[in-house]
């Protein structure tokens, strides 16, 4: 591809394309909160309610490229010439005649193909209703560009899987058996008589359907219900028998076959730019009865435009919960599709897109906080609760359940079934928490009670309580049978007090099944993380400033508690384990469920030293003479960072969390910087790789490095590193080198030449520079929050408005007043930033301050603080301006 793949078309998001059609991987995600699509360009994709409700057979990346099946509307003209609408066609000379265009938004998808030769143009519009229907819309619109009356038969093809993902290669033939297709007045349901599944068949209640009427509600003339009739002997959906030979269904049998929804409209005679259009409607529903409410839902054009109007609205508004005004509509639009990602990770979790065919629905324990990072900023009040309930997931032991269903309180162990911990998680429950306390000013929430998690793996699934099964509850039980309810205070101090003593060979934190980066799972028994030792570190301190915090003299934990705080000789790696043990032995199966009452000042410095002690560790233990950290050791004990045989191996997140954690120091900082410019960046793309190319596989430290080098965790551009990177940079005040990286994301991105992706923030680009795992990333709620917070400055500090701009100059160059809007306290902001003379960071402070008319005071330095009382004033409803000028 030698040229750009889109541009946007107006400041809400919307894009256009003229070549996306040339990449048969790029897709496009369209959901509501029951039902999830993909979609390509040729409208390949598919269309699920889970991984047990798949409508269309279950697509991977390379299955859009070369599967057969597929949305499709076919055109057979009265002289016998056959046309695919969507450009799903063995006639590969149709295909080079049509013209192509794409134009999509927030949430829509619309593709048009025009043929001169045949004189009709298709316009083809698919979109998933807001209103909840677990149906996906395609409105098809014919149109008659030529000069002569054109009469021709409309077929809408869309084969139906009706089954679970499972069975795409367990039973494939067999679960065809399974299926019943009945024609309805309006085209093709199928409800299969079971959900199979050998460790336990269950009646199927699911029924999938394909239905379809014309702008004048007329129903299809004939229906094709399985794939035979439609497609005859040859099965060939590319050249269906049915549309090329203009074969009429016949008799015949139809259950036991895979079902077909083909739906054969009425003879149409289109004069010289007339138009007709057709709603097809495809969908999976637990309830037949809702079949007929969704026909008389969407059973006209104007309803459907009504659904889609609301839709864009609803996508829009998402789009711009924190919303820039930078003069760069690029940047801008760009961001929009940014801010949607978060609540599509809430719908599709780590699952249900073409690159993400390891899922299985549900997100994972470390998606899930970060996931609300975003909800935080939006709407803090709704978020209370659900972190409340959040921390219901966490164990006892300090690990915790790493799947997360979409019930209130659905906790799953592991979704493989495989008994295993990822050392990082204690981490982020706090890094969230602390986000929402400092936007809303809300300590209390410290002291709300949750229950813990439990199931058979105890001791951080070291062990297996073989006694414990699901009749037993996934709750905590005191030892009288009481289900155990602790602060959230006490959720935290487990989690992180539990890791300062689950320590390996060289008193860091034990690896165990991997941590951030899930691609170094090969090293449990003796595996060590020292990048994460460097986050609890960070976060014993936090704990022990929240705490002071408190205005509390005393607190009440479970008395196990007692054990991790009893001292010990930090630098004796047998004591913590021995401390450990003990506490796992009186709480792993069940607690006493009695209280002891904590001194606060007393248990803040013990907090305290303890995180002064891993810091310390760290700088005097692993800083390497190459000018950089170790993050890590392999199943052997070995440093796994460092010079090796005459070749430098760094890897980036050994920098970021050390940095992030106030681990490193200036002059560390420095180093770091320089030896990550040196080692790990691409000068051409002005962006940092994960890692250096080790040159070889480490099967005693993990997978990611036996990937080929650039690709996910072995060397990629892996965006949610380079983001925490900039957000670290940042907190520590390097806003230059920060901007520098956090912009090269963008700056990827919108490269489409090489990024070949619709505009989002995907997982990683590759060393071509493509972007891969599109729209389901943590990194782009971690974006938002850095750029909120941290470029523009506008954040809570314990519940008041801080603004504290870390904007440097060349983000004026387009414009000398640049803008963010958000929500605080429930009340709208715009808050402008003028730059008159396009000072650098570090060389303005804030002269000037007006809230909507009124000046501020306290200007005079690099921040200001507006207290919360002040904001709470504020109309709601409206959207209220901050204008703040940068001078000298």
């Amino acid at each position: 591809m030698t040229k750009k793949l889109w541009d946007f078309v107006d400041d809400h998001g919307t894009f256009e394309s003229m070549s996306a059609e040339d990449i048969k991987a790029l897709y496009f995600p369209l959901a509501n909160e029951t039902l999830m699509s993909s979609v390509t360009p040729d409208l390949h994709g598919d269309i699920k309610t889970g991984q047990g409700s798949f409508l269309l057979t279950p697509v991977s990346r390379t299955d859009l490229i070369d599967s057969r099946s597929s949305r499709n509307f076919w055109i057979r003209s009265i002289d016998g010439a056959v046309w695919s609408a969507t450009g799903v066609s063995k006639d590969l000379r149709q295909i080079r005649d049509d013209k192509f265009s794409l134009r999509s938004g927030l949430l829509w998808h619309e593709i048009t193909r025009e043929n001169k030769k045949l004189g009709l143009s298709a316009d083809i519009l698919n979109f998933v209703p807001v209103s909840g229907e677990p149906v996906e819309i395609m409105r098809v619109t014919v149109k008659n560009t030529g000069s002569k009356k054109i009469k021709f038969i409309p077929t809408a093809a869309i084969p139906i899987y009706g089954r679970g993902a499972n069975n795409i290669r367990d039973h494939r033939h067999v679960t065809s058996l399974l299926q019943r297709p009945i024609c309805h007045k309006f085209g093709i349901t199928t409800r299969p008589t079971l959900a199979f599944d050998e460790a336990g068949h269950r009646p199927n209640k699911t029924t999938y359907f394909v239905l379809g009427w014309d702008e004048e509600s007329k129903g299809p003339q004939y229906l094709y219900p399985t794939q035979e009739i439609f497609c005859g002997d040859g099965g060939d959906l590319e050249a269906p028998q049915s549309v090329l030979e203009n074969r009429l269904p016949g008799r015949g049998r139809v259950e036991g076959i895979e079902p077909m929804g083909a739906l054969r409209f009425t003879e149409k005679l289109l004069s010289p730019g007339a138009t007709h259009s057709y709603i097809i409607v495809m969908g999976v529903t637990e309830d037949e009865k809702n079949i007929a409410r969704i026909i008389n839902k969407f059973s006209s054009i104007a309803k459907v435009e009504t659904a889609l109007k609301a839709n864009k609205k609803f996508w829009v508004d998402i789009s711009q919960q924190v919303c820039a005004d930078t003069s760069n509509k690029l940047f801008d639009n760009w961001l929009r599709w940014v801010n949607i990602q978060p609540t599509l990770r809430k719908i599709f979790g780590c699952s249900f897109l073409p690159d993400f065919d390891y899922g299985r629905g549900g997100r994972g324990w470390r998606d899930l906080w970060q996931d609300c990072l975003g909800l935080i900023l939006s709407e803090p009040a709704s978020a209370r609760s659900l972190l409340v309930n959040n921390f219901s997931g966490v164990r006892i032991d300090g690990s915790n359940a790493t799947i997360i269903g979409k019930e209130k309180g659905e906790f799953i162990s592991d979704r493989n079934n495989i008994s295993r911990v990822w050392m990082d998680h204690g981490v982020w429950p706090l890094i969230t928490l602390d986000l929402y306390m400092q936007e809303t000013g809300d300590i209390d929430i410290l002291f709300e009670e949750a229950p813990y998690f439990r199931n058979h793996e105890i001791s951080r699934a070291s062990r297996i309580d073989a006694f414990h099964s699901l009749s037993c509850g996934q709750r905590l039980k005191t030892s009288k049978g009481e289900v155990y309810f602790g602060s959230i205070l006490e959720h935290l101090l487990i989690e992180n007090l539990v890791q300062f003593f689950n320590v390996g060979k060289h008193n860091h934190v034990k690896l165990e099944g991997a941590d951030w980066n899930d691609g170094l799972d090969m090293a449990r028994s003796n595996g060590e993380s020292v990048a994460f030792t460097a986050m609890y570190s960070h976060n014993l301190m936090r704990l022990s400033e929240m705490l002071l915090k408190t205005g509390k003299r005393e607190i009440e934990v479970a008395e196990e508690l007692a054990i991790l705080l009893k001292k010990v000789d930090n630098d004796s790696i047998k004591a913590k384990l021995k401390t450990l043990k003990n506490y796992f032995a009186r709480a792993d199966l069940a607690v006493s469920g009695k209280k002891t009452s904590l001194n606060v000042a007393r248990l803040a410095d013990d907090l305290k030293r303890k995180s002064v002690w891993m810091a310390g560790h760290i700088r005097k233990t692993e800083w390497l003479k190459e000018g950089f950290f170790n993050g890590y050791y392999n199943d052997d004990g070995k440093r796994v960072e460092g010079t090796d045989r005459g070749t430098v191996n760094m890897m980036l997140p050994s920098q970021v969390f050390p940095i992030m954690a106030g681990v490193a120091d200036k002059q560390q900082i420095a180093d770091i910087l320089k030896s990550a410019n040196y080692h790990l960046s691409d000068k051409e793309k002005g962006a940092f790789h994960l890692n250096t190319d080790f040159g070889k596989e480490l099967q005693r430290l993990g997978r990611a490095f036996s990937f080929t080098y650039g690709e996910k965790e072995n060397g990629a551009f892996f965006n949610h590193m380079t983001v925490m990177f900039a957000y670290a940079l940042y907190r520590r005040g390097y806003a230059r080198e920060a901007w520098c990286v956090l912009s090269s994301i963008y700056n990827m991105a919108v490269n489409t030449v090489k990024s070949k992706i619709y505009p989002c923030l995907p997982e990683y680009f590759n060393l071509e520079g493509r972007g891969m795992y599109c729209y389901l990333t943590g990194s782009a709620s971690w974006f938002l929050l850095t750029l909120l917070t941290q470029v523009f400055g506008v954040k809570g500090a314990d519940g008041d408005l801080l603004i504290e701009p870390k904007l440097c100059r060349e983000q004026f160059e387009m414009s000398r007043t640049i803008s963010i809007c958000r929500t605080f306290a429930g009340r709208k902001l715009r808050v402008n930033f003028t730059n008159p003379k396009r000072l650098d960071w570090g060389g303005y402070k804030i002269v000037k301050a007006r809230l909507n008319a009124d000046d501020l005071p306290g200007c005079g330095s690099g921040s200001i603080i507006i207290r919360r009382g002040l904001i709470l004033k504020l109309r709601a409803g409206r959207i209220n301006s901050i204008d703040i000028v940068l001078g000298r």
